[in-house]
């Protein structure tokens, strides 16, 4: 996450037969007897959004990546007389049918419209529930035949305008942008924050923050030798907070010297603090 703590999320555990047990799950085995069921439990749980949250969000509140956001776009009609109210939500309906013609992986685009006339109140409301893009039209962009558009991975002043054809086609390409920067940001963030660290010292010194008081984010992933003994990772909990999240399937063994205790060790794992 962003505090570059590790968050435990959409993890699988095996539950053994303790649950089978206390729910009474049977079945009949290979050589026709009943025994007590060996059972798993696959946590995708409201964690998720959690973690969503804490990685793509800012402090003006949630980005939602478009493949999993709730609405693709909002369109915000600026309507300053009543004279303007006619054409203005003609012509923003008219985008908005023919936006929700549009499919994004699989789904036709949610299109929002708020009409509302609260200005700047209303435009960061969207910002804060993260929609991916926010679409003004008013009557100067009617003359144009534009839209004047924002997305939400981006600055909140930065707004640009397009024509409004060629807005509608690219919408595609636009939200598949707005997805590709927020995975390349927190990619990015994690792997300047993943390090590979065999001196005790330099451990310590990732997971103890300079200023006690008042500590500063630190730390993240360290990649270091751990070798095997669960009393080794006991005392490194208790000394930094700091535990194993993962023993990584995918990586290749190597030699090395367990961060705690010295002894030989043929395989990193991922040590973190987490909430």
């Amino acid at each position: 996450m962003q505090d570059r703590k590790a968050l435990q999320a959409g993890t699988s555990h095996f539950l053994g037969q303790n649950f089978a047990r206390a729910s009474d799950i049977r079945f009949q085995n290979a050589q026709e007897k009943e025994e007590f069921a060996w059972t798993t439990s696959w946590g995708v749980s409201t964690r998720l959004i959690g973690g969503l949250i804490m990685t793509h969000g800012d402090d003006n509140g949630v980005m939602m990546p478009p493949r999993l956001a709730p609405a693709h776009v909002v369109l915000l009609p600026i309507i300053r007389s009543e004279n303007d109210k006619t054409s203005v939500m003609e012509y923003t309906n008219h985008v908005a049918a023919q936006l929700r013609e549009k499919t994004y992986y699989g789904r036709n685009l949610v299109v929002e419209i708020d009409d509302r006339t609260t200005g700047g109140a209303r435009n960061w409301e969207w910002i804060k529930k993260g929609i991916p893009l926010r679409v003004e039209i008013g009557p100067k962009d009617i003359a144009k035949d534009a839209v004047f558009a924002a997305r939400r991975d981006r600055d909140v002043k930065d707004r640009f305008a397009m024509q409004k054809d060629r807005f509608i086609d690219d919408i595609g390409t636009l939200l598949d942008d707005i997805q590709k920067n927020l995975y390349q940001r927190a990619l990015i963030f994690r792997n300047e924050h993943t390090r590979r660290i065999d001196d005790p010292v330099e451990f310590n010194a990732f997971y103890t923050p300079k200023n006690e008081e008042r500590p500063e984010i630190h730390g993240g992933f360290a990649l270091s030798h751990w070798c095997g003994d669960a009393a080794c990772e006991q005392k490194i909990k208790e000394r930094l907070t700091v535990t194993i999240r993962c023993i990584p399937h995918d990586m290749t063994p190597e030699p090395g010297q367990c961060i705690e205790c010295g002894k030989e060790s043929q395989q990193r794992v991922v040590f973190a603090k987490a909430y």
